[in-house]
């Protein structure tokens, strides 16, 4: 008879501590895992990845082949983890997490996690083999060693990944993706996880109108939330700023560091830009509507909850094939910061096999470093998936009760909406201050109750299109992950990840809040011009949905890791979320959500509400609102300063620490040196930090002087807390280079991460000079289609020139032409075009012209696969009606109508963007907070036009880049017909 003697579950996780513990000790000496990749790699024997097809890629959709030459960059192929490492990294997760272990949070910095849970060295010089001998050009790689960037040709792509390239017409875009399943040498098959950015179907803003249209604050009183009421509303302290904390929001997106400011001082606070850090190998920087508003409100949020934190804004560029999960990799591989905010997301429907394993490579590697990930549930309810398969399809398809990831992932806090009732939504109820003729910003008095955010409105579907009609909190439960432990005793016994773990007010209606933009999306010419208004005084921009949640409780987290010690990060929390609200501290740091919608129906909580038109499954729909759990509102809401009382403290606090990087030269000539200065501070006390910062040089993705991906530069104390470092390098290429510098956590020190970016001009001769020619003479496209024109740089040998020329142009008709999409083949941030000249040979570069305004990104966002940029930068109104003055006179003194715009960003990441005119400011005129509008909004658009039919003269100017009196100009004839 055999004796089993059971560990108690506590012993069990202490023991795989100290496993995990000696395991670490020796990836920290130096072991490496050991290569798995043991035979040779030929094409002849393949290896199917199946589920790498994406949804999307049906035949219905299908307009040709991609042509062969189309360049494709930034490209990735991910790699697996061993069963080894992977049963090492979950015994890992759980010691740090186990209060009771050695390891608990003594977090990995990403060089630890890379020799730890990496591909060995020899298994990524054969992939790198391989893809060059595919001709394939190798990008970078990985800093976690889990996967290599490369560029190629599609022709390349199809050879090497046995596929075809198509072009896919979806919901009036032009996407392109493989058009089969992709495969792999079988040699590489035990090691290659996904492919990715092989398309183009990025996560993106859904638009939708009101559920309330055309209503007057003199009828109903109704309010806007301002960081004030958000601050009272959730009990937030004054006492703690964030201060010591970063925040990384994740984003696919450039901004205008102007519209944070405007938010920043609108709201009444103190000035804070935040750090800008583009991913490398996405593309240069460039604006793309509706995901420029995202970040706009993702960074004013998060930084407004926690004022002193440091925001770093990581996005991905203008390459189509990238997007924010590019961004979260990034911000994850180079542990950018110890709270990450992302207010996008795809139907899991809508994701491949491949990619969400891929992307759990990520979120994994993060809570390993300390880092939380927050992330938005969504916006359509419990139908995720709605509008995915596009306006043709079956609404039973669309209608499948499914949730969003990342929001999904267990390695992730998912965050859904509440609202208030249209009851308590207007002043002097005893939750907001009467109108007293001024705005206000802080006019909430209190909590003001959560209930479940639901506007669905089969009234608005019909009236603006079928994606308006819902309007909900996400929520629901996962079909691809499995319940983590700590939702097992509070949540429904499914089996199942049930999402979100907490709610947050979201609703654009009931109240909506307020936030500054240049997205020409939101339809307001000048926001925040004045104070929150525009430049007459009267309109609003105002906006909604699971989006705000996100980074408003990332703000709140930074709030309780400053006032707990976490300077080094938590990395998951649901584990400690879950204990507290399975206590007694659950009624007093928590709001439990137990009724429905802004109407007050009870026990509707997300379900469909919008009619059969768009529920399928209407009553089958539901989650409704309960006591306790549930899966249209988690845990409920929280009372913050209850919160962080009786959230455990942590004993072995860091010290905070802030890096950054200055140069001498920030416009650096190409080959000419640069000094580069690394400051790291400590947030308290006069001890110096010590050791090292490593320096990212353009992810290792162009070739500059020092080579190499990173480089590793000492520390020399300079008292006071502070220490310096510094760093020689000069860039053999014209353009933007950016320099990444990162202080690693450690015994006594938290980690930090600074940025800075420099635009290198190219070296000139300061002698002779060059002419510019143009072929063909005359460029004739079809409207709406592209073309090419030849540019050729030719140098003058005596004297000889050499440089860098930057091209610009004009044209003979600019109004015409405002909505015309270019790229030059080297094209600078700023729009221009760039043409190395190193020896006596002509220099051909190519013009391409786009007569399809939909291309460019600064009018939609660019789901044809172009980074074009656009020859007029105007934004316009979304209302399209005239502005007025305010009136001196009228009854309660605001009138408004509401246009809404609602993305939860990516595929369900819904906003409400609401268009508030002001008609007169009277004595009782509503607060700030309180503030309504009327204008002549609705749910009407912008409409882009197509440059039109006729006949221009373009005439291109080329300027060396150090020399502007060197200058060379051509001119050609371009014909739209």
């Amino acid at each position: 008879m055999k004796t089993i003697v059971a560990l108690s579950h506590q012993r069990r996780l202490w023991l795989c501590g100290w496993i995990a513990a000696c395991t670490m000790a020796a990836s920290q000496l130096g072991a490496q895992s050991a290569p798995r990749i043991n035979s040779e790699v030929t094409n002849s024997g393949r290896a199917t990845l199946k589920g790498s097809l994406h949804p999307l890629a049906q035949a219905q959709f299908d307009a040709g082949r991609m042509p062969a030459a189309t360049k494709l960059t930034g490209i990735s192929i991910f790699f697996s983890r061993s069963a080894e490492q992977e049963a090492d990294l979950d015994a890992l997760i759980a010691a740090q997490q186990d209060p009771a272990s050695p390891l608990y949070h003594q977090w990995l910095t990403p060089d630890q996690f890379a020799a730890r849970f990496g591909m060995a060295d020899a298994d990524l010089n054969t992939v790198k083999s391989w893809l060059t001998a595919q001709g394939f050009s190798i990008d970078s790689v990985a800093r976690s060693r889990n996967s290599i960037r490369f560029s190629g040709t599609v022709s390349q792509v199809e050879q090497a990944f046995s596929t075809q390239m198509h072009y896919y017409n979806v919901e009036g875009r032009q996407h392109f993706a493989p058009a089969t399943d992709l495969s792999v040498p079988a040699a590489l098959a035990p090691v290659v996880l996904a492919i990715r950015n092989l398309s183009d179907f990025r996560p993106k803003p859904m638009h939708v109108a009101p559920s309330r249209p055309d209503f007057t604050s003199s009828q109903s009183g109704y309010v806007h939330f301002a960081p004030g009421d958000i601050k009272v509303a959730y009990n937030i302290p004054s006492n703690y700023t964030g201060a010591g904390q970063s925040i990384a929001v994740i984003g696919q997106s450039a901004i205008q560091v102007s519209d944070i400011e405007n938010f920043q001082n609108a709201a009444s606070l103190a000035t804070k830009e935040p750090l800008l850090m583009l991913v490398p190998d996405t593309g240069s920087s460039a604006t793309f509507t509706g995901d420029e508003s995202e970040s706009d409100i993702d960074i004013e949020w998060s930084g407004a909850i926690a004022p002193g934190a440091n925001i770093v804004f990581v996005y991905a560029g203008s390459n189509s094939n990238a997007g924010v999960f590019d961004s979260l990799t990034y911000a994850v591989d180079e542990d950018i910061a110890p709270i990450i905010s992302i207010s996008y997301g795809e139907c899991e429907v809508g994701l491949t096999t491949p990619e969400i394993a891929s992307y759990e490579l990520t979120n994994k590697q993060a809570v390993t470093q300390g880092q939380t990930i927050i992330a938005s549930s969504g916006d359509y309810g419990s139908t995720a998936c709605y509008g995915d398969y596009g306006n043709t399809a079956p609404v039973a398809q669309d209608e499948v009760l499914a949730v969003n990831y990342p929001a999904s992932s267990a390695y992730v806090t998912a965050m859904g909406g509440t609202e208030i009732t249209a009851a308590d939504d207007v002043t002097g109820t005893g939750y907001w201050q009467a109108a007293n003729g001024t705005d206000v910003l802080t006019s909430a008095l209190q909590w003001i109750p959560d209930v479940a955010w639901n506007d669905d409105s089969a009234a608005s579907g019909s009236q603006y299109g079928w994606s308006s009609a819902l309007s909900a909190s996400g929520g629901g439960f996962s079909t691809l992950v499995p319940k983590p432990a700590w939702q097992n005793a509070l949540t429904p016994a499914d089996g199942h990840r049930d999402v979100p773990d907490l709610a947050l007010y979201s609703s654009p209606n009931y109240p909506g809040y307020l936030y500054c933009s240049s997205d020409s999306s939101v339809g307001v010419t000048l926001s925040c011009a004045s104070g929150f208004r525009d430049e007459y005084g009267e309109y609003l921009t105002v906006a909604g949905g699971t989006s705000f949640a996100a980074p408003i409780f990332a703000g709140m987290v930074a709030l309780i890791n400053q006032a707990k010690g976490y300077t080094g990060g938590q990395g998951l929390i649901n584990n400690e979320l879950y204990t507290l609200a399975a206590g007694a501290s659950y009624s007093s740091a928590f709001h439990d959500v137990t009724s429905g919608t802004s109407a007050g129906t009870t026990d509707v909580g997300n379900e469909c509400l919008a009619g059969s038109s768009y529920c399928s499954s209407a009553g089958k729909s539901a989650y409704p609102t309960a006591t306790g759990y549930d899966e249209a509102t988690g845990l409920g809401s929280v009372n913050l300063a209850n919160l962080i009382g009786v959230w455990p403290a942590n004993v072995a606090p860091l010290i905070g620490t802030t890096t950054t990087i200055t140069t001498t030269n920030s416009t650096p000539t190409v080959n000419t040196t640069d000094t580069f200065t690394i400051t790291v501070a400590a947030a308290s006390g006069s001890t110096s930090p010590s050791g090292s910062v490593t320096l990212s040089i353009d992810g290792g993705g162009t070739p500059y002087s020092n080579g190499g991906s990173t480089t590793t530069v000492p520390l020399v104390a300079s008292g006071s807390g502070t220490a310096t470092a510094s760093y020689q390098a000069s860039f053999s290429t014209a353009g933007t280079h950016q320099i990444v510098a990162q202080f690693p956590k450690g015994a006594t020190f938290a980690n930090s991460a600074g940025v800075v970016q420099v635009n290198v001009g190219g070296s000139s001769s300061g002698t002779g000079s060059f002419t510019l020619s143009a072929s063909p003479s005359t460029l004739t496209v079809s409207q709406g289609s592209e073309g090419n024109e030849t540019l050729t740089v030719t140098p003058s040998t005596a004297p000889a020139y050499t440089g860098t020329v930057l091209l610009n142009f004009s044209t003979s008709n600019d109004n015409a032409l405002q909505n015309l999409c270019y790229e030059f083949t080297t094209m600078l941030n700023n729009g221009e075009g760039s043409v190395t000249v190193t020896g006596a040979a002509p220099v051909p570069t190519q013009l391409t012209f786009d007569t399809n305004a939909n291309d460019c990104p600064q009018v939609q966002s660019p789901a044809g696969g172009k980074s074009f940029h656009r020859l007029g930068g105007l934004k316009t109104a979304r209302n399209n009606g005239p502005k007025r003055a305010p009136f001196s006179s009228a009854p309660l003194g605001i009138a408004f109508a509401g246009l809404l715009l609602a993305g939860f960003l990516g595929r369900r990441a819904r906003k409400f963007h609401t268009l508030a005119g002001v008609i007169a400011l009277l004595a009782a005129g509503l607060a700030v907070s309180a503030c309504g509008g009327g204008g002549s909004g609705g749910g009407g658009g912008n409409t882009v036009t197509d440059p039109p039919k006729g006949t221009y003269t373009i005439t291109v100017i080329g300027q060396d880049s150090a020399t502007a009196t060197i200058t060379g100009q051509t001119t050609f004839t371009f014909v739209i017909q």
